[in-house]
Order: structure tokens, then sequence, then C-alpha cells
């Protein structure tokens, strides 16, 4: 890249060096507490820059993890290993949690058929062994437990109807169903008790798919209901997650101009670049590297969209800028080429401890030739 620098007369004295006296000079009297109150205001901003930086990872955790509604997404951010809740489930009745798991929950109305379908099995002339929980010690039936995983009686089944343990049908009629299936494996075919249970079950699946209709009804506009109550809460969510990320915008551009406004009031306190330091200015930019000078076109362009300063060449006149982006380049330029100057010096110190290293090598070679010139001296005089 080529750049053109326009400077104004009289020119400097080709040794100037904008490195010197970079710092922004103030002009006004009682200007220490002045700056310790312009430190303040940006430790302020800084502040508020964290917090928002902690909300907008929200925002992003939330978007990155949009793939269920109404659930509670927890997973590390990228700055400190926090965990971030994008959601929080809302309480609600045993009813409601059994919706929540995708589970069932049959109406009144069905229980009830149910219930009566119940009792009608319940009070057949063969349902009496099975009213109770089986009396393993009393019948001697050691080995009971070992065939039967979970034992169930029709006592303990009415028990839990009452006390309203079963949230739908389905749940009932597969513990009736156990009943029913763990006396017949237990007991042998020819077994009057394996007779009995096998009869009360076929009577018991014919009354039950009366109301499988009705069941089945039920379920599928439960699962419509539960269907529209997930979109609908991740419909709240996401207008949520995006009224925060508005806000979050908002709240950055306000960062943004107020930083502007103490960047101005900064620069009106400081003087005035003097002609010399443009001068200066103009000749350090040419000794910057590439890299650094792209940076240094880049802040020109922002305090002058119109300026090209990605062009293959450009001609950047010192004189048309602002005070703002003179300070910024003669700040800029000062520390890049203060870096430059720290990574050369490092090469230059190697240099100088390898060469120091010959000189010591060829002193001690001098010093033995002497030494041997002085020995043969000596011979001769003997």
């Amino acid at each position: 890249m080529s750049v053109n620098v326009k400077e104004e007369e009289p020119v400097l004295a080709p040794n100037c060096d904008v490195v010197e006296n970079t710092e922004l000079e103030v002009v006004n009297g009682d200007e220490g507490s002045k700056l310790e109150d312009y430190g303040t205001c940006v430790d302020v901003i800084t502040e508020r820059v964290n917090q928002l930086e902690q909300k907008i990872v929200e925002v992003e955790q939330f978007y990155s993890t949009k793939d269920g509604a109404g659930q509670t997404n927890t997973s590390k951010s990228n700055s400190g290993g926090k965990k971030v809740a994008i959601s929080q489930p809302s309480k609600c009745s045993s009813a409601g949690k059994e919706k929540a798991r995708g589970k069932h929950v049959s109406s009144p109305e069905l229980m009830r058929q149910f219930a009566t379908i119940f009792r009608q099995i319940a009070q057949q002339k063969w349902a009496w062994p099975f009213l109770q929980p089986v009396d393993v010690k009393g019948l001697g039936l050691d080995d009971y437990h070992k065939v039967i995983e979970k034992p169930m009686d029709l006592g303990t089944i009415r028990t839990k109807m009452e006390g309203s343990e079963y949230s739908n049908v389905r749940e009932i009629y597969a513990d009736v169903r156990l009943v029913f299936k763990n006396a017949m494996r237990y007991n042998e075919e020819k077994d009057d008790v394996y007779v009995m249970a096998e009869s009360l079950l076929e009577k018991f699946e014919e009354k039950w798919l009366t109301i499988m209709p009705r069941l089945v009804e039920e379920e599928k506009k439960q699962a419509e209901e539960e269907a529209q109550d997930r979109a609908s809460r991740q419909l709240a969510v996401e207008a949520a997650q995006a009224e925060k990320a508005r806000d979050l915008s908002n709240e950055l551009y306000e960062i943004d101009q107020e930083l502007e406004k103490l960047r101005e009031v900064v620069v009106q306190k400081c003087r005035k670049l003097s002609t010399q330091e443009k001068k200066g200015l103009s000749a350090a930019l040419g000794r910057l590297s590439p890299e650094d000078l792209s940076k240094a076109l880049k802040m020109v362009s922002e305090g002058n969209p119109q300026f090209p300063a990605g062009a293959p060449e450009v001609e950047l006149d010192i004189d048309l800028q602002t005070d703002v982006t003179l300070w910024r380049l003669k700040v800029f330029v000062q520390e890049a080429l203060k870096a430059a100057n720290k990574s050369s010096g490092g090469t230059n110190a190697q240099n100088n401890n390898n060469g120091g290293e010959m000189n010591k090598t060829t002193a001690k070679r001098r010093r033995a030739i002497f030494d041997a010139i002085k020995k043969v001296k000596r011979a001769k005089k003997a």
C-alpha cells in the first residue's frame, strides 16, 4: 500500500521523531481532579459493559439452545464458566405436572366409567381370591416373591383409587391386568385360581374396550392442547429474549454515545497539535509496518467515512483531519513504534552479546600469542 502524506510548511529537520512527548497535554490549570473524573466515568462505563456482556451471553445461550420450549437450559458461558438459566419452570398442580411430563390425565367422567367397570369385576363370584394381598406366609408360598416381581390385588387398587393416586385410567388398567397375570403365572393351568383369573381377565378386557374410544379421543385432544401450550410458552420466552436483545442494543448504543462524548470532551481539553508535531506524525506514519499502517488508515476512515482506507494508493492530508483523529493517530503511532523499537532492540542486544563473546575469545588468543613471544625472547637471551 502506498500512502502520500500532505503536510504544511515549514519542513522539520530530518531527525524529528514523533515518539517523543506524545502524551495528551491539557491546557487548563486544575486538571488533575478532572482527569480523575474522566477515569471514574470510564470505570463506570466499564462496569456497565461487563454487566451487559453477561446479559448478552444469556441471550446468545438461549438462541443456541432453542430446541425445547418451556425447559430450563443451563450451560456454561464463555466467560467465567458460569451457568446461565434460560427459563424457569412454572409451579403447577400434580395434574399439571403430569401434563408437563407428557402424561395423559383422564377426565373425571372417564375415571367414573372405569370405576364402574372395576366394581363389576370385583363383585364377580370368582373375584374373592384377588380382593386381598396373597398370604404368602400363611399359605407357605416360600417361592412366591421369587416368581412374582410386583404383587398386586384388587383391594390395593381400590385403596389407591379412593386416594386419587392414579392420574389416568391406563395406570389402573395395567394394575388390574397385573393381578390376574400374576395369578396365572404362579399357578398351573389346571389350578382353580388360574382358571378364575383367566375368566375374570377376559371379562375385564371386554369391558375395557367399551371405554377405549373415549380414552383415545381424550388423549388426542390433550396432546393437541399440550402442543399448543408448548408453542405458546416458547413464543412467550422468545418474545422476552427478543425484548432483552433490543434493550441490550439500546444500552450499547447509549454507552457508545457516552464514550464518544467523553472522547470529545477530553480532546477539547487537550491542546491542538502544532505544525511541528503534525510534520513529525507524517514522518512517523511512513515508518510503520504495513499492518500498523492499515490500522492507522482505518482510524482515519472512522473519523472521515469518505477516506478510501482500503485503496492501493491513498493520499492523506494531515491538516484536514480532526483533532480527535490526530490525537488517536499520534498515540497509536507512538505505541506502534515503541513496540517495533523494543522488538528490534532485543535482536540487537542478542547480536551484541554474540559479538562480545567473540571479542573476549579474540582477546584471549592475543594474550596467549603475546605470552608465547615473550617466552621465545627469554629463551634467546638465555
